[in-house]
């Protein structure tokens, strides 16, 4: 759904206001830069799918309808172009991503190594030890530049899937349903996603901070 500002921006795209694309483009360039380094060999090949994007989203504006945010439309169009680049590269497969999907749904959160097995008794699958508490930890570790290479290293390192949708929920802001409408996935596909991404994360997270 449009807002008032999401019209406005159209408007003055659709009139060629040159002002209103150069403050577009400062707000999403970055973002889109980041997302399409999630596909791209390297820094080069991100910088024209992020330069297609532009231009397809010029191009396209006298046609967009409205049906979903202005943002939602441009990722989404970054996204597909990203992944058509991805499969030319031989980076992004999407009968692999949907076999991904299939055994991600069986796949635990947390490790089971990190639980009492079944015949260890008088507490079986109760935590062995359980989550970090953070409050502790000083702040400057917490929000230390290796902290969040940390962070980012851990997110790299997820199925493509669960990356997209932890990069899209977790890092640009976006809600469930924008990022479903994104990614052309369910909510309960997008549910199960970033609470596995978001768990890995966090075991990663954990064993940097507790060393």
């Amino acid at each position: 759904m449009l807002t008032i500002e999401d019209a406005d921006i159209i408007q003055g795209l659709r009139r060629g206001d040159e002002s209103v694309f150069v403050s577009l483009f400062d707000g999403y360039q970055n973002s889109l830069l980041r997302l399409a380094l999630m596909y791209a060999t390297d820094q080069r090949l991100a910088e024209e799918i992020v330069q297609e994007t532009w231009l397809a989203v010029l191009k396209g504006i006298h046609r967009f309808e409205g049906r979903s945010a202005l943002k939602t439309w441009i990722y989404s169009i970054l996204i597909n172009r990203a992944k058509t680049v991805a499969q030319r590269e031989g980076r992004y497969n999407n009968l692999t991503l949907s076999l991904d999907e299939q055994t991600e749904s069986n796949e635990p959160s947390v490790p089971v190594d990190r639980f009492h097995p079944d015949d260890d008794h008088p507490y079986p699958h109760h935590w062995l030890n359980g989550p970090s508490d953070w409050g502790e930890l000083p702040e400057e570790k917490l929000l230390s530049d290796e902290t969040q290479k940390v962070i980012l290293a851990a997110i790299d390192g997820l199925s493509p899937n669960q990356r997209e949708i932890i990069t899209l929920r977790d890092i640009e802001m976006l809600s469930s349903e924008e990022a479903c409408n994104i990614l052309g996935i369910s909510e309960s596909n997008q549910r199960v996603l970033l609470h596995r991404a978001r768990a890995k994360v966090r075991q990663a997270l954990e064993e940097y901070l507790e060393r």
